[in-house]
């Protein structure tokens, strides 16, 4: 009698899967790292990125399922590194870097779709000079969340160690990322996407949130005064 054949595991991103993740940060070989990723993750975060699509059915993109979910795939591959072992599963890390991009991104592609559907309202004559002194402060905001999100990228595990923290940081700083696509900027808005994206609850957010703004005082004085600050001695993350 034929031996039965063994059934092929439906875990798609189980821990090989992992493991290559924290294998894939520790090296430093180019070569090793691009054929761990080809060989061990590719897969995981494309079927990753193509089940999070299907399950949320995002409305507002004009684009095929196929291109955003290369796009899903660039944002994890991003924020590979900043995957630790031992903060969680690297699976429902990913997940949450999966949702919390194409929620932002679908309420960004909603703001253009209804800005578009407004155009014939706005008036015939309007002077974009008006708009000089919003403009200029907006490049500086820029400037200095650019600097300022590097800054976090590099020291985010060093100001919160646990898993929950971490994902409530991360959206706190994705919401920056994505601040051009946001419509409201109402305080309770924002609690709302962030508890969307983390399914944490309020008063673990506004902990973080009160952590996080007492760096970024310091961070924005720090610019206001020099244009620049300065994190080779980790100032601002051994100060209390």
């Amino acid at each position: 009698m034929p031996r039965p054949r063994r059934k092929k595991s439906k875990i798609y991103f189980g821990t090989p899967a992992q493991e290559a993740i924290v294998e894939y940060n520790n090296s430093t070989d180019p070569e090793e790292r691009s054929k761990i990723y080809e060989t061990r993750i590719k897969f995981p975060f494309e079927k990753l990125a193509e089940n999070v699509i299907n399950t949320f059915k995002f409305t507002y993109f004009d684009v095929s399922k196929k291109d955003i979910q290369t796009e899903v795939v660039s944002t994890m591959v991003e924020k590979i590194h900043m995957f630790k072992e031992g903060k969680g599963r690297a699976f429902s890390y990913f997940t949450i870097i999966a949702k919390n991009h194409l929620i932002l991104k679908n309420n960004g592609n909603y703001k253009r779709w209804k800005q578009n559907a407004l155009l014939s309202q706005m008036p015939q004559t309007w002077n974009p000079a008006n708009d000089y002194y919003e403009t200029e402060e907006n490049d500086e905001f820029k400037e200095f969340k650019s600097i300022m999100l590097k800054y976090w990228d590099k020291h985010l595990t060093e100001v919160f160690s646990k898993k929950r923290d971490i994902q409530i940081a991360d959206a706190v700083l994705e919401l920056f990322r994505r601040s051009e696509y946001i419509e409201n900027f109402n305080k309770k808005h924002l609690y709302l996407l962030i508890r969307e994206m983390t399914d944490c609850k309020t008063h673990y957010i506004t902990k973080v949130v009160n952590v996080m703004k007492t760096h970024q005082k310091k961070m924005l004085n720090e610019y206001l005064e020099h244009g620049e600050f300065d994190d080779s001695e980790n100032s601002f993350w051994n100060e209390g």
